[in-house]
């Protein structure tokens, strides 16, 4: 199992119970692939730092996560059909080692 974090970027043609529902439905296919989620931040209605389809603001919400790639393929193919998604980033974060010195 992986590290992963994911943003994931929702409409704001919704309100925002709506957009939390769709985030944990996000939360939800991540339990069903066996991932673990690690933490998730809910950030609410933020300004894009471009428009997106003509709007300048969505719902960002945060998963941190540890699964296997097979859950994060679930996922991300998921979140491409959902109708209020407007984007998702998915990362490895990096893991910095101290050297002795």
């Amino acid at each position: 199992m992986r590290r992963y974090e994911m943003m994931v970027l929702i409409t704001d043609r919704i309100d925002e119970d709506a957009a939390k529902a769709v985030f944990d439905k996000a939360k939800d296919v991540l339990a069903q692939q066996d991932g673990t989620l690690l933490d998730d931040a809910w950030w609410g209605k933020r300004k894009l730092a471009y428009e997106i389809d003509h709007r300048d603001h969505g719902f960002y919400g945060i998963l941190d996560f540890q699964s296997s790639t097979e859950a994060v393929d679930e996922l991300e193919r998921q979140l491409k059909i959902a109708d209020d998604v407007i984007r998702f980033k998915t990362v490895r974060p990096e893991i910095r080692v101290r050297a002795n010195s």
